[in-house]
C-alpha cells in the first residue's frame, strides 16, 4: 500500500500564512496532527500552511478571534499565540515569537519512512529563469516540493511545454507545464528533487536573506 505525502504546506519567509487563499482549496490530501491549547483545554486539529509568524489550522475549533491560545507543531514547540480570523473550518493563528522553520521541515521529513523520504511542500519566493523551445523568460517561483514547482509570472509556457528552470544554487531537473491558470503555472519534474539537495538550498536562502 502506498502511503499518500502530507499536504501541509511550509512557507519560508517572515509572512503569514494568508490572506491569499483564507478559503479552503477544493482538494486536500491528509496534512500534518496538530492541537490547539487554551487555560484550561485541548482541540485536536490538522494544519494546513506554516510560517514562523503564524499557522492556519483545519477542525472543528471552538476559538473566535483575539482568543489566547498555543498550537502544538510537529517538533513538540507549542508556540502561543492569538486567533487572527475564523472561516470555512479554518482558524489563522498568529504566533508570538517566531518558530523555526527549518526544524519544522526537517522533522516532517524525519517522520517519514527512510526509504520514502519525500520533500514536503514549501512556499518560497524568488526569481527564477524558465527555457523552453526558443524562448526564455524570468519568473517567480512561488513554492517546491520533491516532484515540482509552481511559477508566477506574465510570459510563462503554454501547458503541455517542455521547459528547464534555473535556480541560483539548485539543480533542478527538467519538467512539463501540467497546468496554467492566469500568470501561475504547475511543472511537474521529470525526475524527483531529493530533500538533501532541497534542504540545503532552503537553509542558504534563508541565510541570504537574514538582517
Amino acid at each position: 500500500m502506498v502511503e499518500t505525502s502530507s499536504a501541509t504546506i511550509f512557507i519560508v519567509g517572515d509572512r503569514l500564512p494568508w490572506p491569499e487563499d483564507t478559503s479552503p482549496p477544493p482538494k486536500l490530501g491528509p496534512l500534518d496532527a496538530g492541537a490547539l491549547y487554551d487555560e484550561s483545554s485541548r482541540q485536536d486539529c490538522t494544519i494546513r500552511k506554516v510560517s514562523a509568524l503564524g499557522a492556519t489550522l483545519r477542525g472543528t475549533l471552538t476559538k473566535r478571534p483575539g482568543d489566547a491560545v498555543a498550537v502544538e507543531l510537529g517538533t513538540g514547540q507549542r508556540p502561543s499565540g492569538t486567533i487572527a480570523w475564523v472561516a470555512d473550518g479554518e482558524t489563522g493563528v498568529c504566533f508570538t515569537q517566531p518558530v523555526d522553520m527549518l526544524a519544522l521541515i526537517n522533522r516532517s521529513l524525519v517522520a517519514q519512512p527512510a526509504e520514502r523520504r519525500t520533500m514536503p511542500r514549501v512556499e518560497i519566493r524568488c526569481a527564477i529563469r524558465v527555457k523552453w523551445g526558443g524562448t526564455a523568460a524570468t519568473a517567480m517561483l512561488r513554492n517546491i516540493s520533491a516532484g515540482g514547482l509552481q511559477l508566477e509570472g506574465d510570459n510563462l509556457p503554454a501547458r503541455g511545454a517542455f521547459v528547464s528552470a534555473l535556480l541560483d544554487g539548485l539543480v533542478v531537473p527538467a519538467g512539463e507545464v501540467v497546468w496554467r491558470k492566469g500568470n501561475l503555472a504547475g511543472i511537474e519534474l521529470f525526475e524527483e528533487l531529493s530533500w538533501t539537495s532541497i534542504v540545503p538550498w532552503i537553509r542558504e536562502r534563508m541565510r541570504k536573506s537574514a538582517p
